[in-house]
């Protein structure tokens, strides 16, 4: 598989605990290849467990890059992780060097692959200062100012979903467009040609394996790893923690649910998110599905591939 200026790029991709890390790490022996992780949580260093980051033995199979670069209370965007991982894939260029690209973080990977307009970063004051607002007068009324000014984008955003409300408004009042104007520019991409590749598997069968996995990481310590985060300095503030897992083991620590109830939120979250890769990855470019068995192994999955 050449790569380079126009050559293919391979993307595999698809919903938590449908087994990407096994197969990307098939993928990657057979083809020589390093791995660019396209994971917006397995950047984050000391969230390993929750995280299901590749083990110490796997990371010595294949070169990874663009794990374990930051530390939990440093934010991160889309926009810098598709220009770190150009950064790393022209390196690797110019060493002649193959790689694929494994995760499941659509926006990451949309920010790659298709490109992202160029919106101006946050503003910390002026999103403390619509968060105030938002806590004094609620969701409804934040929502509502959106609507004065960017009716298209307040229709497709829930009240419920106050990140995205503040994002929006932020957006216009640094440049005073909408951020639906915003979204109807010219996207920035490369100069490489992507093929991704999604492994899909019947949502029963996924849903056991998340349930599963969460049982695993439980067993493994995933609460001792929360607790040492915490005795870090990290907390709920963190942009790293605001992830399934650490949420709500976080809350369970601080009192407020039961441990059997925090193991259960976090399977539902966890479900709730694997649904929501998989809308993602339905609505990009450059698409193959690959339908696994449960009882497909990592090697027979790599093999329904054409690398």
């Amino acid at each position: 598989m050449k790569q380079g200026q126009n050559k293919e790029v391979l993307v595999l991709a698809g919903p938590t605990a449908v087994g990407k890390t096994a197969v990307g790490l098939v993928l990657a022996q057979r083809l020589k290849a390093h791995v660019i992780s396209a994971d917006s949580r397995q950047i984050y260093k000391h969230l390993d467990i929750g995280t299901a980051k590749p083990t110490a033995v796997e990371l010595q199979s294949a070169p990874h890059h663009m794990t374990d670069i930051l530390t939990p209370d440093l934010p991160y965007s889309a926009a810098a992780f598709a220009a770190e991982a150009r950064r790393v894939m022209d390196d690797l260029d110019e060493k002649d060097q193959a790689y694929i690209i494994v995760g499941g973080s659509g926006l990451y990977l949309k920010a790659l692959t298709e490109g992202l307009v160029d919106i101006p970063s946050a503003d910390q004051s002026l999103r403390r200062e619509l968060k105030e607002f938002s806590q004094a007068k609620g969701n409804q009324a934040l929502l509502q100012r959106l609507a004065e000014c960017d009716p298209e984008t307040a229709q497709r955003i829930s009240v419920n979903d106050g990140v995205r409300i503040v994002r929006a408004l932020e957006v216009f009042m640094l440049t005073g467009k909408p951020l639906s104007l915003w979204f109807r520019e010219k996207r920035q991409g490369d100069h490489r040609n992507y093929r991704l590749t999604v492994l899909d598997l019947d949502r029963e069968s996924l849903y056991q394996r998340i349930d599963d996995r969460v049982e695993a990481m439980m067993a493994q310590g995933l609460l001792d790893e929360v607790k040492s985060l915490m005795d870090k300095g990290y907390g709920e503030d963190s942009p790293g923690l605001q992830t399934v897992g650490y949420k709500e083991l976080m809350a369970h620590l601080a009192g407020k649910t039961g441990l059997a109830e925090a193991v259960r939120l976090i399977k539902r979250n966890t479900r709730h998110y694997a649904k929501r890769q998989l809308t993602w990855f339905r609505k990009m470019n450059y698409q193959q599905w690959v339908n696994c068995h449960p009882s497909d192994g990592p090697e027979d999955i790599a093999n329904k591939l054409s690398v």
